[in-house]
């Protein structure tokens, strides 16, 4: 018998997520700025204090070096905390805590203190936050060993990755793309914990595969609907988590479609794209019936005015034309 379906939205799939893993150990915490009384700044953890107290919703000061250092603490002291940093953008004011400490610490231990730390941040542009609240830096941390990167772009993903995540014994990071947060949608009202390893084909296809994830996933989705109808049938490659790369699926789609391209709201420059692009070089070049091509954010601050912004990150009619291109070497 099938699972009920409830209509949700990503913002209350996380939020459901949270409350799960609450529930359902006593070791698991949430810290971070605003968590608590103000219920986020996002609004993930709204009503939570209430429910589950201050000892358990922990509002911390303005330092993300101090509460994320806090939170390493706290997992190496048998806790499994979840560390709230408002955007990606703060993150880099605890990378010494995130990179020289919470990925280094079982290598540098000899393998005696595990850090099952999770660190959620919202990532990305496309709501007029300007510069310092708008970049998309996860391909950054996909580059150190010892975490785990992911991007959960679907309900079922920002639901059932969390959980799964607080099971690893090693950190992991989650970006959660803001323009996310409002998406509607139906959610098994079952829905738990998924699978964090493996990308996901969000739609099969013959002629060129669509690489992406988080929230550059719906503008492709809608960009493949639209070569549909010019018979271009492209498949669209979901890769979910972008540490440890799922290089094996990416192969598979390019030997089924021998065309490539991928959307990527990072900088080209040093970019995952740029890392997807060398992977397929190296696994499945002699399958490419034409050269891999992507879609990437303007190299520049985000800007604030919002037709500049919408001109400097990956929209559906330049993901479209892209993808005309690799298959017919013309728009």
């Amino acid at each position: 018998m099938s699972a009920k379906k409830v209509k949700t939205s990503y913002r209350e799939a996380v939020r459901a997520a949270i409350r799960d893993a609450l529930l359902r150990d006593e070791r698991v915490f949430l810290m971070g700025e605003d968590v608590g009384r103000y219920g986020g700044c996002f609004a993930v953890s709204k009503g939570l204090l209430e429910e589950f107290g201050p000892e358990r919703i922990r509002d911390t000061p303005l330092s993300e070096s101090a509460f994320v250092g806090a939170g390493i603490g706290a997992a190496m002291g048998g806790a499994r905390p979840i560390v709230e940093i408002m955007t990606v953008n703060f993150s880099l004011l605890a990378l010494d805590q995130i990179v020289n400490n919470a990925a280094t610490i079982l290598h540098m231990s000899g393998g005696q203190f595990n850090i099952p730390l999770v660190i959620r941040m919202t990532t990305g542009a496309g709501r007029q936050l300007a510069a310092q609240h708008s970049h998309s830096l996860e391909g950054w941390y996909a580059h150190i060993p010892g975490i785990k990167v992911l991007t959960p772009a679907t309900l079922e993903d920002a639901r059932g990755m969390l959980w799964t995540a607080l099971e690893d014994p090693d950190p992991v990071l989650i970006f959660e793309n803001g323009l996310l947060y409002n998406m509607e949608g139906e959610l098994a009202d079952d829905a738990g914990p998924v699978e964090i390893s493996q990308a996901a084909i969000r739609r099969p296809g013959t002629d060129i595969s669509l690489i992406t994830y988080g929230g550059t996933l719906f503008k492709t989705l809608q960009a493949a609907d639209e070569l549909a109808q010019e018979k271009i049938d492209a498949e669209v490659v979901d890769l979910r988590t972008l540490r440890p790369l799922d290089a094996a699926a990416v192969a598979d789609s390019v030997r089924r479609t021998h065309r490539a391209l991928i959307v990527d709201e990072g900088w080209k420059t040093g970019s995952i794209s740029a890392e997807i692009m060398a992977r397929i070089m190296e696994d499945v070049f002699y399958e490419l019936d034409a050269p891999v091509a992507r879609v990437c954010s303007a190299e520049a601050p985000m800007p604030y005015p919002k037709h500049l912004e919408d001109a400097a990150i990956p929209q559906t009619p330049a993901i479209t034309a892209a993808a005309r291109r690799v298959v017919r070497g013309h728009e």
